[in-house]
């Protein structure tokens, strides 16, 4: 820490402020793209203890790998819920959303989720 705040002492006055928002990440749920092509997309998604995903779809199936795995609450927009529990190192397969709903993922537990989607396209 101590030679952290001397880096940031020795910059200058206008560095100051881009170094502090680096060293401070911002923690919130979030999709981290990965990588994307006409066959399948990929991203990785931290999702923070109540900080659920906003509603969403799917409209391809999708390989979900847990990364740091645990229990996810999948909320539907009209009414009614799930759970799903994901080991990490395990990989799962998810079908494509029902035509018409959406959801919101919730991590209800005190530790952050990680999972990379794999999501086809076609």
């Amino acid at each position: 820490m101590k030679r952290t705040l001397f880096v940031i002492l020795s910059l200058p006055a206008v560095a100051i402020p881009v170094a502090l928002a680096m060293q401070q990440q911002v923690a919130t749920t979030r999709r981290v793209p990965q990588f994307e092509n006409d066959r399948v997309r990929v991203w990785k998604s931290i999702i923070l203890p109540n900080q659920p995903l906003s509603m969403h779809r799917h409209e391809h199936g999708r390989t979900i790998v847990a990364l740091v795995g645990g229990t996810l609450k999948i909320v539907e927009e009209k009414g009614g819920s799930r759970e799903v529990t994901w080991e990490t190192g395990k990989a799962y397969w998810l079908d494509a959303d029902t035509p018409g709903t959406r959801h919101a993922d919730v991590n209800e537990s005190g530790q952050p989720i990680e999972v990379i989607v794999v999501e086809l396209r076609k």
